[in-house]
């Protein structure tokens, strides 16, 4: 069955695909998402690929991750997922016709983003070069953004008609299609914003505010999270779990950005991240009237020394030696 079969004629829909790392991931189908919103589209978003875990392991749903129903709801839109559109065990190759934005917006890669995800689906894309007044900055090699309603021109039918250049032929059934017109497809939305590069950083961002905030783990995971945190802490059967905060300190890869700076110059000391601790602490109890019991401190970093000095401090580490076996490497 073709995927197709299963989309309603009288819906628009919009897709994309990812293609970095899983943080990154989730911010290009939250812009998916708002992409969706603005042009009246019904998003489809697809699953999360274990880039940061390794290729043997099968890719996690976006619903077994975030709670949809939920998102649904809060959004009073519908939001849709590729494994409801088709079959994940399909092996029916599908033609469709995207857009290629990441030609447009960088010079250095003459093909779309690659993805491994449009294979994992069993579709074959043909890709049609889009304009480069999308472009945020333009004429600059060092930024590769968009913005959104540069994209959703394209979602259009003048727009649409206006940029039509002649298609790329699709990797297996070597077709030459234009942007399909039901489906709306981009190969890659990570760099999009609405008036500056990276702006979620910012308080009026577009996609946080109405996709990003909304976005809540399911409650399976939910659930996971209290279980550790009371294993973690020491929390008695039939306690009450108590308030703490999680911080995340990042060394493993990030040690490569150092150069020739020494790891104990380059990274943060312990100190300075108790000080910030103190005032995330201090802006909860301000805003929300909450005291903040127990800090819990997650790294991939291996010193035993490092880790005992988080210890030293009253902080937690959490035992991962056999999460792994018992829930798997996601």
């Amino acid at each position: 069955m073709n995927f197709r079969d299963n989309l309603l004629p009288d819906k628009k829909y919009i897709t994309s695909w990812i293609s970095a790392g899983w943080t990154n991931d989730v911010m290009t189908y939250i812009n998916l998402i708002y992409l969706g919103i603005i042009t009246d589209r019904i998003p489809i978003v697809a699953m999360f690929t274990p880039s940061h875990i390794g290729g043997a392991v099968p890719p996690i749903p976006f619903g077994d991750v975030f709670d949809v129903p939920r998102l649904r709801q809060l959004l009073k839109r519908p939001v849709l997922e590729w494994r409801e559109v088709k079959d994940s065990s399909s092996r029916e190759l599908d033609d469709l016709g995207c857009w290629n934005i990441w030609e447009a917006v960088q010079d250095r890669e003459h093909y779309p983003r690659h993805s491994v995800v449009p294979d994992m689906l069993s579709i074959d894309i043909s890709y049609t070069k889009a304009p480069k007044w999308l472009k945020l900055i333009p004429n600059f090699e060092h930024d590769m953004h968009s913005t959104f309603w540069s994209l959703a021109v394209l979602g259009f039918p003048e727009g649409r008609r206006d940029n039509l250049v002649p298609p790329r032929e699709s990797q297996h059934h070597h077709v030459m299609l234009p942007p399909d017109e039901q489906v709306l497809c981009y190969d890659y939305l990570y760099y999009v914003c609405a008036a500056q590069p990276f702006e979620f950083d910012f308080d009026y961002s577009p996609a946080w505010r109405y996709v990003g905030q909304y976005m809540r783990w399911t409650p399976q995971l939910e659930a996971l999270v209290d279980h550790y945190v009371r294993r973690t802490i020491g929390v008695s059967d039939g306690e009450v779990t108590p308030t703490w905060i999680a911080v995340h300190i990042r060394h493993g890869d990030f040690k490569n950005w150092c150069g020739n700076v020494p790891i104990e110059d380059c990274f943060a000391p312990l100190s300075v991240i108790a000080r910030r601790v103190q005032e995330v602490k201090e802006e909860i109890l301000e805003k929300k009237g909450i005291v903040v019991e127990h800090v819990i401190m997650t790294s991939d970093e291996r010193d035993e020394a490092w880790w005992a000095s988080v210890r030293s401090r009253g902080w937690f580490q959490v035992d991962h030696s056999e999460t792994v076996e018992q829930y798997g490497a996601w």
